[in-house]
């Protein structure tokens, strides 16, 4: 056993223990806004898919589940992109790993609940030691406590699996493109569940973020609002008829603003203080 797979062994071994007072952390960290990300997440304002990973060319994605109808599913519905290959699908969290470092894709796919290693055990692992892989997870309705975790551990796309097929295939290539990719159903949940468990009522989160919002120029409520809408900086930049470059500096300053680690959190803060993307019938 190398080195490398010494330490993954040993930390999966001991996450089980750990388990409920990282969940309790995250939720502390989360009521005050900001999220602990594991190093080598993408920068705040989002980077572009690394050279590391293999450059220009098709969205490299490896897919994991336990559940192979599942998989053949994920793979079947990333097909339908010409952009975007499946390069090695998993069935455990420890074979993700193993797969993401021969393959060093630019996106992982992971579903929640896995054998070995569940999903969250995983994305950590992959952040820890495979930046340039982005990670999206998988998740249901009943599993607020792992979303909270997979925002803890640096996962920077978040889906549930009865969402549109639309959503896995923005999903994957907002992450790639190094931005975050939160459901409009999980920020809701998120929301919902640090409510329901005392790390905040509603209506105080609610009044708390938009009296942070308030500090935002127009522009940046803006940009804001498609964060909460899971676009990447060069999605935002179409939208607004902005370059690139002036988009990424608005979303540096709207997270620093709001004393936010990463998009993902910023969406969060979006979605509490009611900030949505308008209808495409009143966009510019």
């Amino acid at each position: 056993m190398s080195g490398a797979d010494a330490t993954w062994s040993s930390d999966t071994a001991s996450t089980e223990a750990a388990r409920a007072a990282d969940t309790a952390s995250t939720e502390a960290t989360w009521a005050s806004g900001t999220t602990s990300t594991a190093a080598g997440t993408a920068t705040a304002a989002g980077t572009a898919r690394s050279a590391d990973a293999t450059g220009p060319g098709p969205i490299r994605v490896l897919v994991a589940d336990d559940e192979p109808m599942i998989r053949a599913g994920v793979r079947a519905l990333l097909a339908t992109d010409p952009d975007i290959e499946v390069v090695a699908e998993a069935a455990d969290g420890h074979e993700a790993v193993e797969l993401v470092r021969a393959h060093r894709p630019h996106v992982a796919v992971l579903d929640v609940r896995m054998p070995k290693a569940n999903g969250i055990e995983a994305a950590a692992e992959i952040r820890r030691t495979l930046p340039a892989t982005g990670v999206v997870m998988l998740t249901t309705f009943g599993e607020d406590d792992y979303i909270l975790r997979a925002l803890g551990c640096g996962a920077a796309g978040f889906l549930i699996k009865s969402g549109e097929p639309e959503e896995l295939l923005a999903g994957v290539r907002a992450v790639a493109d190094g931005a975050a990719y939160l459901s409009p159903k999980v920020a809701a949940r998120v929301v919902a569940h640090l409510a329901s468990t005392g790390a905040g009522d509603l209506a105080g989160r609610r009044e708390a973020a938009r009296e942070r919002v308030a500090g935002l120029t127009p522009r940046e409520r803006e940009v804001l609002s498609y964060l909460g809408g899971g676009l990447s900086n060069g999605q935002i930049a179409r939208r607004l008829h902005l370059v690139e470059g002036t988009v990424k500096a608005h979303v540096s300053s709207v997270l620093a603003r709001l004393g936010v680690d990463n998009r993902a959190a910023a969406a969060v803060v979006a979605h509490e203080a009611g900030i949505l993307p308008p209808p495409p019938s009143e966009q510019r």
